[in-house]
């Protein structure tokens, strides 16, 4: 009985540390010098067709912001980067069986129970992209992946920390 006590644990465990983590990658055009872009403002016309409600979207942008702002980047009017954004979600079936015996052999010899569990989670994804203000090109595109909260509490907490894992990879750091 311990043991599956134990197992439980273990997989709770598993699976809290695994819905707090946002996997993040960047792409980038190799050829751009990124330190040439010091101003930004929002691209509002993608950001307006993004389709979650208007509060996520200012969670968003306000973390964006930070993220920029810490960068020493500065809003303007006349910016060197345009800030996009867009989202995606998709609903994740995990399914788990655990089962244990003892005893020797198949039949009336042996002793074993099972147990499954199904749960639903939403992995997101959020695509942020930077976009040179003059040619008007994709110059650097950063996307989070990870598992979405519906709790008010942790829902803006949860964006800030997909933001600024995503907003680490900027400017990139070309291997040497």
């Amino acid at each position: 009985m311990k043991t599956i006590k134990l197992l439980s644990l273990l997989l709770f465990v598993s699976v809290m540390t695994s819905c707090s983590s946002v996997r993040v990658s960047a792409d980038y055009d190799k050829t751009v010098d990124y330190s040439q872009y010091k101003t930004y403002a929002f691209y509002k016309d993608g950001i307006d067709k993004v389709k979650i409600h208007d509060l996520d979207k200012k969670r968003i942008l306000k973390a964006i912001e930070v993220e920029l702002k810490a960068k020493g980047l500065t809003p303007s009017d006349n910016p060197d980067l345009l800030i996009n954004f867009s989202t995606d979600a998709n609903e994740r079936i995990d399914v788990n069986n655990w089962s244990y015996g003892y005893g020797w052999g198949w039949g009336p010899f042996g002793f074993g129970t099972g147990y499954s569990s199904v749960s639903t989670t939403t992995e997101g994804t959020l695509f942020i992209d930077l976009i040179d203000g003059k040619r008007k090109e994709l110059v650097w595109q950063g996307v989070g992946e990870g598992v979405l909260t519906k709790d008010i509490e942790r829902k803006e907490e949860r964006i800030r920390e997909f933001v600024a894992k995503i907003m680490a990879k900027y400017p990139p750091q070309p291997k040497k």
